[in-house]
């Protein structure tokens, strides 16, 4: 092994090929711009095809990484598709924004002394080389069980659900809220780090599989979890997401050009305003930008902000850059971009002109003190630090709570003290029998793989209910 980790050291990680930041940061094209198969190849021989790869245990959905990796070696393209399919429904979506410094990558034994494998480079390119220039031809599917399963929601936890049992042989049907499909991958997700054509190409591979889907269908108004076991089905999942948005609670926060991060992206995300005048959708353009929190949503409505025509956007966190939650290639992708960071600055109040819209905000610059609750030092305020910042668009983005239209209106659903449903960690089975339920609305906001991994338990405890009734 020594002497293979010592000839595989001497191939540097490949970087991936990208927008110049100049350029990219007036446009909503994908940034990384994906390896060529050259380079693909490359990079996968660095990889130590470990005996017991730490790798996998890394993997929330426990995909064979050394497996598929060995198949891109190889050239054998089309054999690493089929390979990742076996545990990753969306491979290119968790290849674009998987935090992989932190699970797979950071696993890696190369790590260590140096660079990781670039795994999440390498299942992008197998994802994206299948759908353009692949033979269309699906993965094996088990013969039907005539059971029923509703899958509510179509993020990234329904998604992974709906592709796991629909192999397994039973029949699903996804709901979605909106007019199209993929949650938080498509109205949460900016166009430059995840186009929607591949969100689209992922769910019509599991339509193709032959799931159903049912848009503009609200669960919880439309139709409730009562009505759908009436209509036949045999399990319900509850993949809904945490869509409520939170607030800074200081004054002027409804003055106009003050949206919160869900608002603000799903306008210019699903509603398409990225794209006017092709579509109409009512946004406020803002010149002079304030984005508050430092999480992957913050980087997301900043880098936003900035393509929709911004002159000058500006990252507002209470905390330091040590305690900024952002992936650190968004963090690095925004600075490249000249978004602006105002560290260790809270804000107190909005100000607004007489026409009812923002025009500013006051802020305290603030130090760091005992760590509080969730391991991070405490902000604390400096006496007399008062400034003011000028803004005429603020986007609030510190985080997002759960929605309570399905959860209050859905009898026997235990939830805990912050309206999120209680599910076993183990199986993902809620207090009412026959639902099941993952994602965010079980953990609160959390990442895509996360998500997809909290599918994988469910729909793994659900086949058991279906076959066997435990």
């Amino acid at each position: 092994m020594a002497e293979k980790a010592s000839k595989e050291k001497k191939i540097p990680r490949q970087p991936m090929p990208e927008q110049e930041p100049g350029v990219r940061r007036r446009n909503f094209l994908e940034v990384p711009k994906g390896y060529d198969e050259k380079t693909a190849m490359l990079e996968a021989q660095r990889c130590l095809q470990c005996k017991n790869p730490s790798c996998v245990k890394g993997c929330p959905v426990s995909v064979d990484i050394p497996g598929f990796i060995k198949y891109v070696k190889e050239g054998e393209f089309t054999k690493a598709i089929r390979h990742i399919w076996n545990k990753n429904s969306l491979p290119a979506v968790c290849g674009r924004v998987c935090p992989q410094e932190l699970q797979c990558e950071g696993n890696c034994i190369l790590a260590k002394k140096g660079q990781p494998v670039a795994i999440g480079n390498l299942e992008r390119f197998v994802a994206d080389l299948e759908r353009e220039q692949g033979t269309g031809e699906l993965p094996p599917k088990a013969p039907p069980t005539g059971k029923r399963v509703a899958v509510v929601g179509s993020g990234p936890s329904g998604l992974t659900v709906a592709g796991d049992l629909i192999q397994k042989g039973h029949e699903v049907t996804i709901f979605e809220a909106f007019h199209k499909p993929g949650g938080v991958l498509v109205y949460g997700i900016p166009e430059f780090r995840l186009p929607k054509q591949i969100v689209s190409s992922e769910v019509n591979f599991l339509e193709r599989l032959g799931a159903k889907l049912e848009v503009d269908t609200v669960v919880g108004r439309t139709v409730s979890v009562d009505e759908l076991f009436e209509q036949g089905f045999d399990a319900v999942f509850l993949g809904v997401g945490a869509g409520l948005p939170r607030f800074l609670n200081i004054p002027g926060e409804n003055l106009i050009g003050v949206y919160s991060a869900n608002e603000y992206l799903t306008r210019a995300n699903l509603m398409k305003a990225y794209l006017f005048p092709e579509y109409d959708t009512p946004i406020v353009i803002g010149k002079d930008v304030c984005v508050f929190g430092a999480g992957n949503v913050a980087m997301d409505s900043a880098r936003t902000a900035m393509r929709l025509g911004a002159d000058r956007v500006r990252i507002v966190y209470r905390r330091s850059r040590e305690e900024m939650p952002a992936r650190k290639a968004e963090v690095h992708h925004a600075e490249e971009e000249g978004i602006e960071f105002h560290l260790l600055t809270a804000p107190t109040r909005f100000l607004g002109d007489e026409q009812g819209r923002v025009t500013g905000v006051e802020c305290l610059q603030m130090e760091l003190g005992e760590p509080d609750d969730s391991g991070r030092r405490r902000p604390v305020p400096i006496e007399g630090s008062e400034f003011a910042l000028d803004c005429d668009l603020a986007v609030i983005a510190v985080g997002a709570g759960a929605n309570p239209l399905l959860t209050k209106n859905t009898e026997g659903l235990k939830l805990n003290k912050w309206g999120y449903i209680e599910a076993d960690p183990e199986t993902g089975k809620t207090s009412r029998p026959g639902v099941w339920a993952g994602g965010d609305i079980v953990t609160g906001s959390a990442t895509v793989i996360l998500a997809m991994g909290a599918g994988r338990t469910a729909s793994n405890s659900i086949h058991k209910y279906l076959t066997w009734g435990w």
